[in-house]
């Protein structure tokens, strides 16, 4: 449908982004009318870190919150029919020796403090044999939670999106949102829209079209490589989890369904990729598993993920009846779709359970359009480096 024209459209909402979770809002809106990523309940502090800035009812809040989202995913992909290759369990592995009781006694808070049973600890003997490698010193593992194959869930909500009679318009880039006679106004390349309300939802795509949200939310460039399959006798990850492990530039891992192994990690702080993702990829899978130092990469490739100062979601209403809702960093899969519901909620009339994410204090870059990149890049690229030492 991106070749239709726009101009003088005239609609009660409207959804700009590129983000696979905001046709949830279409989907969910619609019905009350008639009608890798992993699955975590991270939002993305540790939900004993939120008690300490927010205290203990908000933390709870928040976490029962983020509990419903990853429920809500697979419930709506099941109802849905959206096979989306879910495989549960989670390993969350620390790369130094002296990180490991933090994880013993985040598996203890999760049990005793917020009921969660799921998450266990593991030894350095049990994080070996779970990983297939002996390069980490211990961990959690979470049976509560998962992975899945994000595009599957994207093509599978804009399915269900365009079923519930919504309009998709892909490939139109708005250039501006405005306000004129109290309605809202998007300028793309293909005509204007004129809306009640809208919801920007580009992530780490914003550009310059909404200034708030661009000085909350940066974008940065991750990477992931996808390995030949490795064939049901590797050592690798042999009960199928996805892991995490504790540096700031986070190392993410896992196996496809159909065995390949699937390794992100590089991560670059400016809008260009590297001339050569794959080398770089091949080279931290060798860290890890040293047998694999020259396995073959099919497919490497790389995309913008938005991040906060905070890596909480930034959730405002940036004008008047224009809300976004971006700044997951690196757990849109899950977040960004219940955000959506809950923008419908919102709609609909009731956004007491949207305030919970609206009331996070999410702080601007510091550093204004012209150095907020700059400095993050000196920020991050000092964490990488603590992150060897």
């Amino acid at each position: 449908m991106a070749d239709r024209l726009l101009q003088g459209v005239r609609v009660d909402a409207v959804r700009r982004g590129p983000g696979l979770g905001h046709a949830e809002r279409v989907v969910t809106r619609s019905r009350s009318q008639r009608l890798v990523e992993v699955v975590e309940q991270r939002l993305h502090e540790r939900i004993n870190e939120l008690e300490e800035v927010v205290g203990w009812t908000r933390a709870k809040a928040l976490f029962d919150l983020a509990e419903e989202a990853k429920a809500h995913l697979l419930e709506f992909a099941a109802v849905n029919k959206i096979e989306i290759d879910f495989m549960p369990g989670q390993l969350s592995v620390a790369h130094k020796k002296r990180y490991v009781d933090d994880y013993r006694k985040y598996a203890d808070y999760m049990r005793e403090r917020a009921g969660y049973p799921h998450i266990t600890f593991m030894d350095a003997e049990e994080t070996a044999q779970r990983l297939g490698s002996r390069r980490y010193f211990g961990g959690t593992r979470d049976t509560g939670t998962g992975h899945i194959h994000p595009l599957k869930l994207l093509i599978g909500l804009g399915r269900v999106a365009a079923n519930a009679g919504a309009d998709i318009f892909e490939m139109t880039k708005a250039t501006s949102i405005s306000q004129a006679g109290g309605r809202v106004l998007i300028e793309t390349e293909r005509g204007t829209i004129t809306a009640n309300r809208a919801l920007i939802a580009c992530d780490g795509h914003i550009g310059n079209l909404e200034p708030v949200t661009a000085s909350h939310v940066m974008p940065i460039r991750s990477f992931i490589g996808a390995t030949i399959p490795l064939g049901d006798d590797s050592p690798v990850l042999p009960g199928g989890e996805s892991v995490d492990d504790s540096r700031f530039v986070v190392r993410y891992f896992r196996r496809s369904k159909d065995g390949r192994l699937l390794f992100g990690g590089r991560e670059a702080y400016t809008a260009d990729n590297p001339l050569d993702i794959s080398s770089h990829i091949r080279r931290q899978i060798a860290e890890i598993y040293p047998a694999l130092a020259n396995v073959e990469i099919t497919e490497a490739w790389g995309g913008s993920v938005g991040i906060t100062m905070p890596r909480q979601p930034f959730v405002r209403e940036v004008m008047p009846n224009v809300i976004s809702a971006a700044g997951y960093s690196g757990h849109g899969v899950m977040l960004s779709n219940f955000v959506g519901k809950l923008y419908a909620e919102t709609v609909a009339g009731n956004r007491d359970r949207l305030k919970l994410l609206e009331e996070l204090r999410v702080p601007a870059f510091p550093g204004g359009r012209r150095f907020r990149a700059p400095l993050l890049f000196l920020a991050l690229s000092w964490y990488a480096l603590v992150d060897r030492i």
